[in-house]
């Protein structure tokens, strides 16, 4: 065997040496051709899988994105009526949601500091030097009656508020001086834990004519129609939103019946931002009534808000602590208040008075044109204490003072048309209307997310019997709010029907004039009560129920 393959050596041998010197260099170039295209094939097959990967990971993102907007078209089909003092849920979108860390609204007299935002919260792991004990320990002396157990969420939030942001917490400091003292009396009156005046830092960082970019305003980011539920004024010159005083009573009296509903203030503080529809379908999907146990079911800045309320009170707690001093933000120690029940320029205050239209509006921000209109009504004045007697003295030359200029019927016409705050609540906008055609993925809640409107308006502008549409159908869309005339929707699309099913929903009467409200879906008892004007508990307390409705259960309203 051995001499068989030596033999066979030897003739490989032989053929190779006989072999002729450009056969023998064809086969060399043979092999590098095998060996280059070899290594080119290795390349194309890098850069394949690569491209593999990249479009691997952007279906995942369509396919979340995708399962996002069914989520949200759930939520606007579920709960459509305004439901909050927050957002309402057809108005969450990439577009429209507020951040909490990263859109701050300061009062005009602060310093528009930046620090402390631009934090992933979801993510960001902040360091300090107080240890992690400390922090415990003193989150646990707080003893207050709203509390959450310390956890690396909770934690991260105490440290972003009382280490992150130096700057800002002084301004908020100095604002806390003038206005927790207001809240506090309010939230004493309606026998409501002190420390649901730390909301305010988180809603609008004491600013009271903060605007959200979905039309919440004042310090309590109020929605107009939830404002108006709840008994502030909203016109061509007055916005109640903007009073601090009117806006915390309003805020006291949604979380006094938001606490209610839920039993726990957590829970209520939840609502607050994102509505007793999102709350209800967390606790559904989280199966109890515990703000963790339903976390990850609430809106993610949901999520945030209720960590993010602690930190704040934590950081107002133990600023001391952490060097952190009120900034001087300029606002009067003492008010004097007077009613006012003439037509009242804010010009002809500063003319005879002193004060200037700067501060006037600073106390006064609910009146948008600087304009008391004291003859529709009596309505308030604040002033600084040092000037009462110069208005006294003045008052009755105030009304008279270049009334023919200020107050004369062009110039009010002309201030409807302008505002100090922006956004919604103030004026006649100036109608824009386009049209839009549906396109392959399209849904309303991207549509409306697009043009900056809500669900609820498009379905109304295009007498949409639901949320589906169809790919080439016209909606018309009033880009400036306002309600679109019947002549100028779409012809393509549907009328609305009347049938059993809507006339099933409407309040029935009886011969002895009792009220009674059938449950429809997407119903919860805190709509019911807001729509005839009583409360969750009432309700409640008149049918011997609990909060949790079924549809076609009959509810009767307790008479006023």
């Amino acid at each position: 065997m051995k001499r068989k393959a030596r033999g066979i050596f030897i003739l490989a041998l032989a053929l190779a040496l006989a072999m002729p010197a450009d056969l023998a260099g064809q086969v060399k170039k043979g092999k590098l051709f095998r060996n280059r295209h070899k290594i080119e094939n290795q390349e194309l097959r890098s850069k394949i899988d690569s491209m593999t990967s990249v479009i691997d990971s952007l279906r995942k993102d369509i396919v979340l994105k995708d399962s996002l907007a069914k989520e949200m078209l759930s939520i606007y089909e579920e709960n459509e009526g305004k439901s909050a003092a927050g957002l309402n849920p057809e108005d969450y979108s990439p577009e429209l949601t507020d951040s909490l860390l990263n859109i701050w609204y300061l009062h005009r007299q602060v310093n528009n500091d930046k620090h402390g935002e631009g934090y992933d919260m979801d993510s960001v792991n902040l360091t300090s030097n107080v240890p992690d004990n400390v922090l415990k320990e003193r989150l646990e002396s707080m003893n207050s009656y709203i509390t959450l157990p310390f956890n690396e969420t909770v934690r991260n939030y105490m440290v972003l508020y009382s280490e992150k942001m130096p700057t800002k917490m002084g301004n908020i400091l100095g604002l806390c001086q003038y206005y927790m003292p207001i809240f506090e009396e309010t939230f004493s009156k309606y026998d409501l834990p002190d420390e649901l005046k730390y909301m305010a830092i988180i809603e609008s960082a004491l600013n009271p004519v903060a605007v959200s970019r979905a039309g919440a305003k004042g310090m309590w980011q109020f929605m107009t129609k939830t404002a108006k539920s709840y008994g502030l004024e909203i016109n061509s010159y007055v916005d109640e939103r903007l009073d601090p005083f009117k806006a915390s009573d309003a805020a006291a009296r949604y979380l006094v019946d938001s606490y209610r509903l839920f039993g726990d203030w957590n829970l209520a503080i939840s609502s607050y931002n994102c509505g007793p529809g999102n709350v209800n379908k967390a606790i559904r999907r989280g199966g109890g009534r515990d703000f963790w146990t339903v976390y990850d079911y609430l809106p993610r800045e949901t999520r945030g808000y209720v960590p993010a309320f602690v930190g704040a009170m934590y950081a107002i707690r133990y600023g001391k602590e952490y060097g952190l001093t009120p900034s001087n933000v300029q606002m009067p120690v003492q008010v004097d208040t007077f009613e006012i029940r003439r037509n009242l320029h804010f010009e002809q205050i500063s003319d005879l008075v002193g004060i200037s239209v700067e501060e006037l509006e600073n106390l006064n921000p609910q009146y948008i044109k600087d304009v008391i209109p004291g003859n529709s009504g009596t309505y308030i004045l604040r002033i600084p204490f040092n000037y009462s007697s110069a208005f006294i003295a003045n008052e009755d030359s105030l009304y008279t003072h270049r009334a023919e200029e200020l107050l004369n019927p062009q110039t009010l016409v002309n201030s409807k048309q302008t505002s100090r705050s922006s956004g919604s609540g103030g004026g006649s906008p100036t109608t824009s209307q386009v049209r839009y055609k549906v396109k392959s993925g399209d849904n309303l809640g991207k549509i409306a997310a697009r043009y900056h409107v809500t669900v609820k308006q498009l379905m109304s502008w295009n007498h949409l019997r639901s949320s589906s549409i169809r790919i080439g159908q016209t909606l018309v869309i009033n880009k400036a709010g306002a309600p679109v005339s019947n002549s100028s929707a779409s012809s393509s699309a549907p009328k609305p029907k009347t049938s059993a099913s809507t006339s099933a929903s409407k309040p029935q009467t009886s011969s002895a004039q009792a009220t009674t409200y059938k449950v429809k879906q997407g119903d919860n008892l805190y709509n019911i009560a807001k729509k005839y004007g009583t409360t969750a508990d009432k309700l409640m307390r008149y049918n011997g129920i609990s909060s949790k409705l079924r549809v076609g259960q009959i509810i009767k309203i307790p008479p006023k």
